[in-house]
């Protein structure tokens, strides 16, 4: 019995969520090395269909091979229902399953499934979050790909019209980026309304369900006309920062790049707005050939990829919050503030340590895989930090280089998008197994910085 209690103290939330999303990330890449799986009835080696697989369960976007070509309509469903699980995590469908059918949910797997969107706060309502989460991503991905279908019923059959409305707008919520077409969404670049509709799915999956969730409750304390009722400072450093953080990418962009003098102003506009929200959101779609885009524009992408999006969605990088309350913090040290406060609302110490040591993580991670592939593989130095980023990130944007990728360099970037889906201090947590209470402290020491 001591030895059972042991083995079960081993599996930490934490522990449960990392070793959950590896075994569904074995499963997939067991399925997509099927013959079944592929067009040409021939397996796909392990270590490729792992890359994707991966790649898939982190929302990232990166491939090896063509999706459209190589992959049989089999394999498109099996990578379809790979990225919408990654999109929402695989425990928010554990603990729906739960409370539809009224079983109680030990405290080690809410805590798992806690972890899995980052933090939901128990106090809300554990399955009512949960379950809100199941509905507005059906809902959005519905709405999405009823008017991606009927716009794609002019060029193609009704099922096949369906069935790409249907796997983009699964795509672009969950900020996966895979599509059936051989390259993205280059064809659309000039067309409003697979633009918007990509671009607003993206927005949507990106800002996180915590933000969704204040906004509907919000909205039906509204109605309803009670109060108090204000948005949470959470929600308004969330939408704040991707405001700022999308309104200065396009601006960027739209500046930096030579436009050929057949792309109008507006096509311009369009562009710049589109890759910005790509590689802020991390959906990684693209309507401009990322290869031949400006050093500035390429660099300012690597930096809204590492950026991201918000916590608790769809999205990677290390989230506009983070680096929201890093900001502000360093704005309250300069001014000589003995705290951090946003929105008439202090910030606690640990979410400020939290933030660097994110931050931190984020760029140890990067730094190691860059050095890696640097020494390894055959392309830049602006290729590999794109696509070290990117996989990190888990966005999915690339320079061209995936494909040709070695060995090694695919083991690197493979591991990078499952830390960077995880998160670095997940992943660190279970490492080091629980906490052990601090039984000895040392005076302090005085040690010169900065």
């Amino acid at each position: 019995m001591a030895k059972l209690r042991t083995f079960l103290r081993f599996f930490t939330p934490i522990r449960l969520l990392v070793i959950g999303y590896a075994f569904t990330t074995l499963i997939i890449a067991a399925l997509l090395t099927l013959p079944i799986a592929s067009s040409k009835g021939v397996r796909q080696p392990f270590i490729d269909a792992l890359f994707v697989a991966t790649s898939g369960i982190s929302t990232t976007g990166l491939t090896v091979v063509d999706i459209g070509s190589f992959y049989s309509l089999f394999g498109q469903i099996v990578l379809l229902i790979d990225f919408q699980i990654g999109g929402i995590g695989y425990m928010t469908f554990y603990v729906f399953l739960v409370y539809v059918f009224g079983m109680k949910l030990s405290l080690r797997m809410g805590l798992a499934g806690r972890e899995s969107l980052q933090g939901a706060s128990l106090a809300e309502g554990f399955a009512k979050f949960f379950t809100l989460v199941l509905i507005f991503t059906f809902s959005f991905e519905f709405i999405g790909a009823a008017i991606l279908s009927s716009y794609w019923l002019r060029d193609f059959s009704v099922s096949h019209a369906i069935y790409l409305g249907i796997f983009h707008s699964v795509s672009a919520f969950s900020t996966a980026g895979f599509s059936p077409f051989p390259d993205s969404l280059m064809p659309y670049q000039d067309n409003i309304t697979v633009n918007l509709v990509i671009d607003i799915l993206s927005i949507i999956g990106g800002i996180g369900f915590y933000v969704l969730y204040d906004i509907f409750i919000l909205t039906v304390k509204t109605i309803k006309r009670e109060r108090p009722r204000q948005l949470s400072a959470h929600s308004k450093l969330a939408m704040l920062v991707t405001i700022i953080v999308l309104s200065i990418g396009t601006a960027v962009i739209f500046v930096s790049e030579e436009w050929p003098p057949s792309v109008i102003l507006g096509d311009r506009l369009l562009l710049s707005s589109f890759q910005t929200i790509s590689a802020s959101t991390t959906d990684g779609f693209n309507t401009i050939d990322i290869a031949k885009m400006s050093h500035t524009s390429l660099f300012t992408l690597v930096v809204l990829m590492f950026i991201g999006a918000s916590p608790g969605g769809t999205a990677g990088g290390i989230k506009t919050t983070t680096l929201g309350i890093m900001f502000v913090s360093l704005v309250s040290l300069f001014r000589g503030k003995s705290y951090v406060h946003i929105f008439k609302r202090a910030i606690p110490d640990e979410t400020v340590h939290r933030s660097f040591v994110i931050f931190l993580s984020f760029v140890l991670v990067l730094i190691i895989d860059v050095a890696v592939l640097a020494a390894i593989e055959n392309a830049s130095f602006l290729e590999i930090l794109f696509e070290s980023t990117s996989a990190l990130s888990n966005t999915g944007l690339s320079m061209g280089i995936t494909p040709n990728l070695s060995i090694v360099g695919k083991i690197f970037l493979t591991i990078a998008m499952f830390i960077g889906r995880i998160g670095p201090l997940a992943i660190g947590f279970s490492l080091f197994g629980r906490p052990k209470p601090e039984l000895l402290r040392y005076p302090e020491g005085e040690i010169l910085v900065g």
